[in-house]
């Protein structure tokens, strides 16, 4: 008996969350695009210099070939 309780009830917590998950994300989808687009509050300002790493191929050839 209090196995089938303790069951029910952590089955109907499962189930709320995943409806109130799914509640948000549609909530989500139907907000005005300027009100979903935030910006994350590491990202360089306009104007900031950011690190560039060149990955290029032929870069990439010349620190292999260089000694270590």
């Amino acid at each position: 008996m209090l196995f089938s309780l303790l069951y029910t009830v952590s089955f109907a917590v499962i189930l709320c969350g995943a409806f109130a998950l799914m509640r948000q994300g549609f909530g989500a989808q139907n907000s005005p695009p300027a009100a979903r687009a935030s910006r994350h509050p590491e990202a360089p300002k306009h104007g900031e210099s950011v690190m560039y790493v060149d990955l290029s191929r032929e870069r990439l050839e010349q620190l292999y070939q260089q000694p270590s």
